[in-house]
């Protein structure tokens, strides 16, 4: 469905939901309420409440935080936790399988403290544990997690992050250090004897299954981390030779990130489960079987087996998981392993959202024409003047080609100075004319001609929105990651323009021009008119993963302000945390500059000034007050 503003029947909210598709990417936890407002659902004893996303924008703002802002919904994290173990506890006690499920959540995906906090505190009762990669993220991991949970060590490990572990080990925790190179080992063998403390290991092994997605590189053969099958060999036979082979109680692989398929995901989970076979057949008394990340968020609502989607619900995939782990050790009698998924980006990426005002926006739209031209204009005006008086009965992609050519000629004869910036303005002002009048008629064709086809694309508005997309969307950039957008409000009016949007750096990248709908992707986003004196506050969705540790200070847009709600039985909500946004101070400091030392250097030439008697003491103070002032600020556009 698409907007019609020439439609008798009124435009209401059902039709934005069916426009924006939010019923199909939301999973049920964002819908829109009769008064066209964006809502977010969360579950309570007595059913589903919903809030207004603007009734927590107005209470974010009313706390003294101006737009843009990073909201986390603490209930959708914890509720994404619950359905994962859920779904797993489910599909084992349907089957019988004779192991448990233990959820761990890879810290690289969203390291920020109020979001592991949550996930330790809510994930207790489930023994929900973490993955840490590097050294920072193990000390992150050893100060929050509970006793019950999981601790998976992955990446390049040194002295430092083994003895770590090793101590973590001695403290209780179940620390897993997973050997992928075989590098490791040696040093693990040296300082486990050292120290006194038997380790629990694991291997990472690489499965020749490839995936489909964007992450298809790390799975197969070429993927970066994991032992080939002589590596593993040569890896048992060593802890055989050290006696440590009873250590070894993990088998871990990585399918993927974001499958969209479920038979990869089967034929990923067969592969590891032979090797499982295999290594217990080496005497190693193996518990648990790492299935590491893949499990895919549905951004596009598709259901579909599409790069941005997925084929498979969690309950099929929690389903399939065990399944296939079952009848495949059940053949050799092998006992049934605990099973972990790493799944990161299932369970963040619907908790945080990313909430800007539109600052302005630039149209595309021609100026009043004149009913003849000036006596005097030259021929090739004239001939694109013509071509406008000739739509009616001509052929649209004809009369195109010939605009764009005589176009393309008066602007050759303005760099030669044949003519004037006036005549040149009166042609492009014509040729624009041409362009608007083609385009809305393209949609009466049974077949738009190919040349036509991003025709509406080169006139859609541009909508400038305060935020950077280096800083808080950056896959949107790197990756081409698609996230839903839409307006928080409004939805009882016709979204009549069609839009990109683009964000507040110098750079032509900073934009977002793939947008998602009920038919797909499609390159503008219908958006309302801008009102006078009124915000217009649109939202990124399902961006909790990744995307907030990843940004940078592109123009030196810092962090954005953040706020975590919880919703409430009574369909309330609570401001459980505050955190501001960056100062211009901050960023400053980030990239290597001494506040201070700028506000002495600013000082001395105001003094200078005042010497020189280009400036008074007052204005010198003045100027002094606005620049400190400039420091404490936040790093983006300010009414």
């Amino acid at each position: 469905m698409h907007p019609d503003p020439e439609t008798t029947r009124p435009w209401t909210p059902e039709d934005s939901a069916a426009l924006y598709g939010i019923r199909d990417w939301g999973a049920g936890y964002f819908d829109l309420n009769e008064r066209g407002e964006v809502t977010v659902k969360a579950d309570s004893p007595c059913g589903q409440v919903a809030v207004s996303l603007m009734e927590i924008v107005a209470g974010i703002e009313e706390r003294g935080h101006a737009m843009p802002v990073l909201l986390r919904i603490e209930n959708l994290l914890d509720r994404q936790i619950a359905r994962l173990n859920e779904a797993f506890r489910d599909a084992i006690g349907k089957a019988g399988y004779r192991g448990r499920y233990r959820g761990v959540f890879p810290v690289k995906v969203n390291q920020q403290c109020q979001v592991i906090e949550e996930i330790t505190r809510f994930g207790a009762p489930w023994g929900h544990g973490l993955e840490a990669g590097s050294k920072a993220e193990l000390v992150l991991a050893l100060a929050s997690l509970h006793e019950d949970g999981l601790l998976v060590c992955n990446g390049y490990k040194d002295r430092e992050f083994i003895d770590l572990g090793l101590w973590a080990r001695k403290l209780g925790y179940r620390c897993f250090f997973v050997i992928e190179s075989p590098a490791e080992l040696p040093i693990i063998l040296e300082r486990s004897e050292a120290l006194g403390v038997r380790p629990l290991i694991g291997v990472r092994i690489k499965v020749s299954a490839k995936v489909g997605g964007l992450w298809t590189e790390t799975s197969g053969d070429r993927s970066s981390f994991g032992l080939n099958t002589a590596q593993l060999i040569s890896v048992v036979d060593a802890l055989k030779e050290h006696g440590m082979l009873d250590c070894l109680r993990l088998l871990h692989c990585h399918l993927g990130s974001q499958i969209p398929d479920i038979q990869d995901i089967r034929a990923g989970v067969l592969e590891a489960c032979r090797y499982y076979v295999d290594l217990a057949g080496e005497g190693a008394p193996l518990e648990y079987l790492d299935l590491g990340g893949g499990l895919a968020v549905d951004y596009v609502g598709a259901r579909a087996n599409q790069v941005h989607s997925r084929n498979y619900s969690l309950e099929e995939y929690c389903a399939d998981i065990v399944e296939v782990v079952m009848t495949t050790l059940d053949a050799r009698k092998v006992p049934h392993p605990h099973l972990i998924t790493e799944s990161g980006r299932a369970t963040v990426a619907y908790s945080s959202l990313l909430l800007f005002n539109v600052l302005d926006v630039m149209h595309f739209e021609p100026a009043p024409l004149p009913q003849a031209l000036p006596e005097g204009a030259h021929e090739l005006v004239r001939s694109l003047f013509g071509v406008l008086g000739a739509l009616e009965e001509s052929d649209l992609q004809e009369c195109y080609n010939d605009a764009l050519y005589y176009r393309d000629e008066i602007r050759d004869l303005f760099k030669r100075g044949q003519i004037g910036l006036r005549e040149r303005s009166l042609a492009e002002n014509i040729f624009l004319a041409v362009a608007r009048t083609i385009a809305s008629r393209l949609d009466s064709l049974e077949k738009v001609p190919s040349g036509l086809a991003g025709l509406k694309v080169s006139l859609a508005d541009i909508y400038y929105g305060n935020f950077s997309v280096f800083q808080s969307l950056p896959d949107t950039w790197a990756i081409d990651q698609i996230f839903p957008v839409m307006p928080l409000h409004r939805h009882g009016e016709v979204p009549e323009r069609e839009a990109i949007i683009s964000d507040l750096t110098c750079d032509c990248d900073g934009k977002l021009d793939n947008f998602i709908d009920a038919r797909g992707e499609r390159k503008t986003l219908p958006l309302h008119p801008l009102r006078d004196g009124e915000e217009y506050i649109l939202g990124v969705f399902l961006m909790g993963a990744y995307q907030e540790t990843l940004g940078d200070l592109h123009n030196l847009f810092g962090d954005t302000h953040v706020v975590s709600v919880r919703i409430n039985e009574d369909g309330g909500f609570d401001v459980m945390k505050e955190i501001c946004g960056d100062s211009i101070g901050d960023v400053l400091s980030y990239v290597e500059y001494s506040p201070q030392g700028l506000f002495d250097a600013f000082r001395d030439r105001a003094e200078a000034g005042v010497r020189r008697g280009t400036i008074s003491v007052p204005e010198r103070q003045r100027m002094l007050e606005e620049f400190s002032a400039s420091l404490r600020g936040y790093t983006y556009y300010e009414r």
